[in-house]
């Protein structure tokens, strides 16, 4: 994330090169599967490329978050419960490698196996696999974990369970899991789902929140924690998957602990103050003038920025469409006009991040800003009376003088809310019924970054006539409303991969707009983008899998769904000098799979 153009090409090599292999999916029994051709790593694969296999083993990090928790069992709807929790605890079947776009290796099953038209996959268990009590893991906690997930569990695990026609054992330790609809993804996302000890639940409430965690077969164990100020995990000492080449390198530490703050300015202090002991910098204008305290002089903290090849993804202002004042497209375009991006960036940032462009952006399946042409055109084309101005025709964001004053973009906003019969009468914005355009802008709290970026978009749309106001709630609250989508406008943001699938459903399919706890925050229903999810998810070549992604890509942008801030493809961490990161970094940098999982202590 950051636009240099020697960076961009390296990028652009980069990713053509992991998405050009077009060899159809293996059927036999296999070490790993990959979504389009075969794994990059061979079978006697020693560990993941950006693992280093001789990482030393021991000593603890420290880091902070900002908000709080209140629940140990992540994987349902109710509660705030810890992001690593689930990561550091539980296991899957098949773990990922974040060096190549959907390639999976075994984990807890030593094997796969699924035909080539994927229509169903067997799983067969490594004999070695053992929960954290000491019990084996087997082929009936797989499909307990499967089904409790897909009915009782947070709403995105329900829609693969929908497409499981039938789950059987066929062997000691073999399970499969047979599709009743055309998915090309489903073996890898089933080779995801997290395995739970069965027996832990019986008589018990899954979907009930609670502080007993789940008990799972991964690298550590919960140790200690208090609700609300801080979780500490131990590395499990007997834990079977030690030596598998996937984890070799990683896990490396043996003490993991987290703790929270009100806000990101006193997670900050307390790195300073050596509370913690590695710090991620969000912000290019404070990572430039903020590190010149004794501690980083003398040596003590290293200042480390990890490169990304991954797309921007989406973060911003989210509208929330389910509220009449949004339900225009013509509004939703005003109020992007009237948000001063060039301005913004270089009060709040120093101007130093770009913007985004669009969601899929800064990768090969973000959109062309030029019309549609070829199959993106031709996927298109059935739903042309549907689409919003752009999605055929092209779409970029406005562009500021970067002045304060805004005054062209301000005068296109007008225009807009005048023909979606908003005017101006006695002073205020009001529509034909003579009613106020007011909305609210609901925040977490500790989000200072967005904070200040709001107040200028604020007194900006004071002078359309627009009265925006502020809340600011807690962690537990935000939660709370956001999926129940009780907001107006919110702070808003989804990372995206290069290998879109499932997920796309849950962030952009229809069941959002009524069912809660979804990412479809801004409550779009559009046949148009679930025809590209279920292409993608379909495709049998790459050519047609990146066609159907940037006509997703069009599709979301030209919506004019969120107004898009910044992003980066450089990540900023701050780090006592004695954690160290291996020198060959994934694909997708400083993201999931890369801190703390192949991180070391070494003095």
């Amino acid at each position: 994330m950051k636009p240099d153009y020697f960076r961009f090409l390296a990028r652009s090599i980069a990713v053509l090169g992991l998405l050009s292999a077009t060899a159809p999916a293996f059927a036999d029994s296999a070490y790993g599967i990959a979504m389009y051709g075969a794994p990059a790593l061979p079978p006697d694969f020693v560990s993941l490329p950006y693992a280093n296999p001789n990482a030393p083993q021991g000593g603890s990090i420290v880091t902070g978050e900002s908000g709080s928790f209140d629940s140990l069992n992540p994987y349902i709807l109710k509660g705030n419960a810890p992001y690593w929790l689930g990561p550091l605890t539980v296991e899957s079947l098949m773990g990922r490698s974040y060096d190549e776009p959907f390639t999976l290796y075994g984990l807890l099953a030593e094997s796969i196996n699924t035909p080539p038209d994927r229509s169903w996959v067997e799983f067969t268990l490594n004999p070695k696999a053992r929960f954290s009590d000491g019990h084996p893991v087997t082929v009936d906690d797989v499909i307990w974990s499967f089904e409790t997930l897909g009915t009782k569990g947070s709403p995105r695990y329900w829609g693969a369970w929908k497409k499981i026609a039938k789950a059987e054992q066929t062997g000691p330790l073999s399970v499969r899991f047979t599709f009743n609809t055309p998915d090309r993804e489903l073996p890898l996302i089933l080779g995801l789902r997290p395995i739970l000890e069965k027996a832990q639940w019986q008589g018990k409430d899954f979907a009930a929140s609670s502080l007993e965690a789940p008990i799972g077969s991964g690298p550590y164990v919960v140790d200690k924690m208090e609700p609300g100020r801080f979780i500490s995990f131990k590395k499990n000492p007997d834990w079977w998957g030690k030596d598998l080449p996937f984890n070799r390198g990683q896990w490396n530490l043996s003490e993991i602990r987290y703790d929270y703050f009100s806000d990101a300015n006193v997670v900050f202090e307390a790195f300073k103050g050596g509370t913690l002991t590695s710090y991620r910098e969000t912000s290019p204008a404070k990572w430039a003038s903020n590190y010149d305290f004794p501690a980083v002089k003398s040596g003590a903290i290293t200042l480390s920025e990890i490169p990304d090849h991954r797309p921007s993804g989406i973060q911003g202002l989210v509208m929330n469409t389910r509220k009449p004042i949004f339900a225009d497209w013509r509004v939703r375009e005003a109020l992007i006009d009237a948000f001063n991006y060039e301005f913004i960036n270089r009060t709040v940032n120093g101007g130093t991040d770009p913007r985004i462009t669009s969601y899929y952006s800064n990768s090969i399946l973000g959109m062309s800003h030029g019309p549609a042409t070829g199959t993106v055109l031709a996927d298109l084309q059935p739903f042309a009376s549907t689409l919003l101005p752009g999605a055929i025709e092209g779409y970029s964001l406005p562009v500021s003088d970067g002045t304060e004053a805004n005054r062209s973009n301000l005068r296109k906003a007008t225009h807009l809310l005048e023909d979606a019969g908003w005017t101006i009468q006695n002073g205020a914005l009001r529509n034909a019924k003579g009613e106020d355009f007011t909305f609210t802008i609901l925040l977490p709290q500790g989000a200072s970054v967005m904070q200040s970026a709001v107040n200028i978009y604020i007194a900006a749309l004071k002078r359309l006539g627009i009265t925006a106001t502020v809340s600011t709630v807690d962690s537990a609250q935000y939660v709370a409303r956001t999926q129940s989508y009780d907001f107006d406008m919110t702070q808003y943001e989804v990372s995206l991969s290069l290998s879109p699938g499932n997920e796309q459903w849950l962030y952009w399919g229809k069941d959002g707009v009524t069912n809660p706890g979804t990412r479809n925050l801004m409550g779009m229903d559009s046949p148009a983008a679930e025809a590209m999810i279920t292409k993608l998810l379909t495709s049998t070549s790459h050519d047609d899998f990146i066609a159907a992604t940037r006509a997703l890509d069009r599709i979301l942008t030209s919506g004019r769904y969120v107004i898009p801030v910044w992003y980066s493809n450089v990540s900023r961490i701050a780090h006592i000098k004695q954690l160290k990161y291996p020198a060959t970094l994934p694909v997708y940098g400083d993201w999931t799979g890369f801190q703390p999982n192949v991180w070391w202590y070494q003095d």
